[in-house]
């Protein structure tokens, strides 16, 4: 059996991409899908006869129902679609860590462990001794700049 039926194969992936709505969520697939289905309908009318005017007619009409309704499908089909913090300054601020390698004083560079990996660190300037847990305070380039806990001063 020969597939030569130009209807019948845009009509099949115009169904089979609708079908792909499940397995790839997010509202873009199916409306592609119903692009394809109204190409069929368009090449059943006798609307358009040729390849090149077929996929003209995909082209545009995939372009205008992902416009005019992807909104629309997002809200009925879901998909995956949830906010992070993306600072990730908050997310070090009031954390702690070990000093493993001592801190100052001055301005001289030390190392902390934080989260299981060693990070260069700065301090307020005194001497961090090795093994101190330090608050950090924020982060400098990609050194921490870290304070002694109060119960370890």
């Amino acid at each position: 059996m020969e597939f030569s039926n130009p209807v019948l194969l845009w009509a099949g992936l115009g169904l089979v991409l609708i079908l792909a709505e499940v397995v790839v969520p997010g509202g873009i697939v199916i409306l592609l899908g119903a692009a394809c289905l109204l190409v069929a309908g368009a090449l059943t009318l006798g609307l358009v006869s040729t390849l090149p005017q077929a996929l003209t007619l995909w082209f545009i009409s995939s372009m205008a129902l992902l416009l005019g309704f992807r909104q629309l499908t997002q809200r009925l089909v879901g998909g995956d679609a949830h906010v992070d913090n993306t600072d990730e300054e908050l997310d070090l601020f009031n954390q702690t860590a070990l000093v493993k390698a001592d801190i100052g004083p001055g301005q001289q560079r030390g190392r902390v462990e934080f989260q299981g990996s060693e990070w260069p660190a700065l301090g307020d300037g005194s001497l961090i001794t090795k093994g101190t847990t330090v608050r950090i305070i924020c982060r400098e380039n990609i050194a921490l700049v870290v304070e002694p806990l109060p119960s370890d001063v």
